[in-house]
């Protein structure tokens, strides 16, 4: 039936928020460990007595190893998800060779284990094997979609910059203030940006934005805390 020129069935997508799950995951850890662990550093280093020079030094050299260490971290990380599920991949193509009786028992099964009665479950079985009977079993079976597929270089890249980007936030405040007040002002000033960061990031995630920032707000005041004390314990200039 026509409506105004268009059809009454129209492709409708929708965009849900797991669909954000690889990069954002990657994106949050990133910024998140580039603030907090170039600000506890730099802290750190301010509270030992040093000059702006050598915390600021300091800091870039964590920048510069941070990114690196995020990327090659993410990358091992989701590298070895992404080789189970091609070696998954690789089992179900064997399966359906060697076994496509028992490939569409399993998905009969799965179907009436998911409210469908055994006759239903069948035609279903039948058809969506027809249409794609790998990505039917990959993804009904185990769980994998393109969606959610593990892509390890976008996970790498998104890390080492969103953690650049964090890092350079406790760097600028090092620049911009005064040497004797540059282990508290970084402090205050990171926490704060940690807590925008948690609040978008559970917002964008869908969960509550208070619950984001005090939960992130609390690993990072613990340290700073931590930090602070280690470089006034031993207050030595670098």
């Amino acid at each position: 039936m026509a409506r105004h020129g268009r059809t009454h069935y129209q492709r409708h997508h929708e965009l849900h928020r797991s669909e954000r799950s690889g990069w954002l995951r990657a994106a949050v850890l990133g910024a998140n460990d580039g603030i907090l662990s170039t600000a506890g550093l730099v802290v750190g280093v301010a509270s030992a007595q040093a000059s702006r020079e050598a915390v600021l030094l300091a800091g870039l050299a964590g920048l510069v190893a941070g990114a690196f260490s995020m990327a090659a971290g993410e990358y091992v990380s989701v590298s070895s998800q992404a080789d189970t599920e091609h070696a998954d991949r690789e089992i179900e193509k064997r399966e359906l060779a060697q076994d496509p009786h028992g490939e569409r028992d399993e998905l009969v099964n799965i179907y009436v284990g998911r409210g469908l009665d055994r006759d239903l479950a069948g035609k279903v079985a039948d058809q969506l094997t027809a249409h794609d009977a790998l990505g039917t079993h990959l993804r009904d079976e185990l769980g994998l979609s393109e969606t959610l597929r593990a892509r390890p270089l976008q996970a790498a890249l998104t890390s080492a910059v969103t953690f650049a980007f964090g890092a350079a936030l406790p760097l600028l405040a090092v620049v911009l203030t005064p040497a004797a007040h540059i282990a508290p002002v970084v402090a205050a000033s990171s926490l704060v940006a940690l807590a925008v960061l948690g609040a978008v990031a559970a917002r964008t995630g869908g969960a509550p934005m208070v619950s984001g920032a005090v939960r992130v707000l609390l690993w990072g005041t613990l340290a700073m805390v931590a930090t602070a004390a280690i470089g006034r314990l031993f207050g030595v200039a670098v």
